[in-house]
């Protein structure tokens, strides 16, 4: 099956259903960014250190990867950076476009997939932003062999995924309070459900969403010639269980030398 197309589908109707992650930045935000003050996430709670960006993002040729929804790319864009955002959401990168238009921001939406960006040439961009959103990739060694590609040289990659160990817990039950180990990684969405309930997941728009080790997510960046030079972990802001206990997201910086 097309899972770029299931993914694709299931964020058009989170960006209807009003998603934490489908809401556009305010205007008061973007007109803070306009004086330099500004953050941005890639993961859920915690801001990328500002040390991890140069000086001053003006001029800076940015490509916000994966990160339709308003929130990124329109930040950066009014602290003074050339940005370009791909995303395979339509709708997510509609939510850009109104931000654009309605603070009077120039950035440029295309949409794509993650693991193919040949829309861009070799060494286009000075950094790449990507949130949270690799889960929805199978080989994610696609991913950042195409980041390494279309980085220039001594560019950076800033990026956040998932801790693995978020996946071996029943979702249901974690949310209850109950911490039962089910899954195994690598996994997907689909491996775990009954053969007869796949179909029904698949027609009502949900994601189909991807487990991998950290290996593939760190060691994977390493294999494509990326040089980690900065680590940080990130949770759910205290509203899960797990939060309690161990932190579940994982922000990198990487730079291509």
């Amino acid at each position: 099956m097309d899972t770029t197309k299931q993914n694709s589908t299931a964020w058009d109707e989170k960006v209807k259903e009003g998603s934490r992650y489908t809401k556009s930045v305010s205007t008061e935000v973007i007109e803070r960014a306009k004086n330099d003050d500004w953050g941005i996430t890639v993961t859920t709670e915690k801001h990328v250190p500002r040390k991890w960006f140069p000086s001053t993002l003006k001029g800076l040729k940015i490509l916000c990867l994966a990160s339709g929804g308003g929130q990124q790319a329109p930040v950066l864009s009014a602290a003074g950076a050339d940005v370009t955002v791909t995303d395979i959401s339509k709708k997510q990168l509609e939510q850009d476009q109104k931000v654009a238009e309605r603070d009077g921001l120039s950035l440029k939406t295309v949409q794509g997939d993650m693991i193919d960006l040949s829309d861009f040439e070799d060494e286009s961009f000075d950094l790449i932003v990507n949130p949270v959103s690799n889960l929805f990739v199978k080989d994610i060694h696609l991913v950042w062999k195409e980041a390494y590609r279309v980085l220039k040289r001594n560019g950076v990659l800033i990026t956040g995924f998932t801790n693995p160990l978020l996946w071996i817990f029943d979702d249901e039950k974690e949310r209850t309070g109950i911490l039962d180990v089910k899954y195994s990684i690598p996994s997907s969405t689909l491996d775990y459900l009954p053969e007869g309930d796949v179909e029904g997941y698949i027609q009502s728009n949900q994601t189909i969403e991807y487990a991998h080790t950290l290996e593939d997510q760190i060691q994977g960046q390493i294999d494509v010639g990326f040089a980690i030079t900065g680590y940080y972990e990130d949770d759910f802001g205290g509203s899960r269980i797990l939060d309690k206990h161990i932190k579940t997201f994982i922000a990198t910086r990487a730079v291509k030398f």
